[in-house]
């Protein structure tokens, strides 16, 4: 597995320990059980309840070594490494989107924390890698498999 950098804010950091804690301690105990049951059935050349929670057992363990990698390379962005005066990662942006002129927020995060359906978008999106560096009233143009978006940069704040 790699040692890249993961970048993380307080939160996303707090999410992942959360998520590492619930694999470790409960989802690890619950397929346990189901891999118990199942063998209990007998025969496991015909066995897909085994399968499965074999299956599962081994994306489990492989999310937790995957967690653990995160969490011991992360970088975390405080509240007082964020700056306002250019977009950084931390920092929630106010865009305007030129061409449909309308208002859109996004806050940008490591690629850990990336979520699209919440407005967090990763550093190293094409969105966040032509935001990052610029400053209010600038306009960035981003270019997207379906052509170019251009935004202005209305204000930039923790």
């Amino acid at each position: 597995m790699t040692n890249k950098e993961i970048i993380l804010t307080p939160e996303g950091v707090m999410k992942l320990e959360q998520e590492l804690i619930h694999l470790k301690t409960v989802r690890r105990r619950e397929v346990a059980q189901r891999i118990k049951q199942a063998l209990a059935f007998g025969d496991l050349s015909e066995n897909s309840e085994y399968d499965e929670a074999k299956n599962e057992q081994a994306f489990i363990e492989g999310r937790i070594v995957s967690l653990e990698n995160m969490l011991k390379n992360a970088k975390i962005i405080d509240d007082e490494d964020i700056e306002t005066d250019v977009v950084s990662i931390g920092c929630t942006v106010k865009l305007l989107d030129v061409e449909f002129d309308e208002i859109i927020e996004y806050t940008i995060v490591g690629s850990a924390e990336a979520n699209p359906s919440k407005n967090k978008i990763s550093n190293e999106s094409p969105v966040g890698r032509a935001l990052i560096g610029k400053r209010v009233d600038e306009e960035v143009a981003v270019n997207v498999p379906d052509g170019v978006i251009r935004f202005k940069i209305l204000e930039i704040k923790k």
